[in-house]
């Protein structure tokens, strides 16, 4: 009962969220970020996929086949999506410096800050199974970068790359995963919008590992 009144609130607030999204001006976000468009949707890539959400509901779902099928998007994809579209700063642009999400300057507490367990489970989800981790970044169209057992930069959209970083186990250490962003990520979303973003990259990559 519990599970299911939590996934029930998650729905209230997505659907919540559709709704506000549609007060939004959504020429400015299609000039902001490039975005093609027809009368009924506006489209965008996420994790080289392609999602679109109805210009008179608000519902994001997505397709692989161009969208002659599709899936309604869950909780986490949806409301990064959301976010970046209504509540990005106009001007947003990258730093094109990265830093770490647990260093983000001027945060205070959250999931993702220093101390939190969030990294080191994900790290334990990975661990003596980096080949299969490689296999679903390259997937994902990830550039292979150096330092760490799996390291790519990855599109969390075209105009907002992420880093991930993964390191096995040893004798003396846990398996350590890090996720790097750009020094600007908060221009483009909430501090908690990034967990989101991130918990549906930790999602993906799962599935590409099957």
């Amino acid at each position: 009962m519990k599970d299911r009144q939590s996934s029930s609130n998650y729905e209230k607030m997505k659907n919540d969220m559709a709704a506000v999204f549609l007060q939004y001006d959504q020429e400015r976000m299609i000039q902001k970020f490039g975005l093609e468009q027809d009368p009924e949707y506006l489209y965008i890539r996420c994790l080289e996929r392609n999602y679109r959400i109805s210009r008179t509901s608000g519902r994001v779902s997505w397709s692989e086949d161009a969208f002659r099928s599709e899936e309604t998007a869950d909780y986490n994809e949806a409301m990064t999506i959301y976010d970046v579209l209504c509540y990005s700063r106009e001007g947003c642009r990258l730093a094109h410096e990265w830093v770490n999400v647990k260093s983000l300057s001027g945060v205070r507490g959250g999931t993702l800050e220093k101390g939190s367990d969030f990294f080191q489970n994900a790290g334990a989800c990975f661990d003596g199974k980096t080949d299969a981790l490689i296999r679903a970044c390259e997937k994902l169209q990830g550039k292979k970068l150096e330092k760490g057992d799996a390291a790519y930069e990855l599109r969390l959209f075209p105009f907002l790359p992420m880093i991930l970083r993964f390191w096995e186990s040893d004798d003396e250490f846990p398996a350590s995963l890090q996720i790097l962003v750009d020094k600007n990520i908060l221009d483009f979303m909430h501090y908690e919008t990034l967990m989101f973003a991130i918990s549906h990259v930790l999602r993906r990559m799962k599935e590409e590992m099957g």
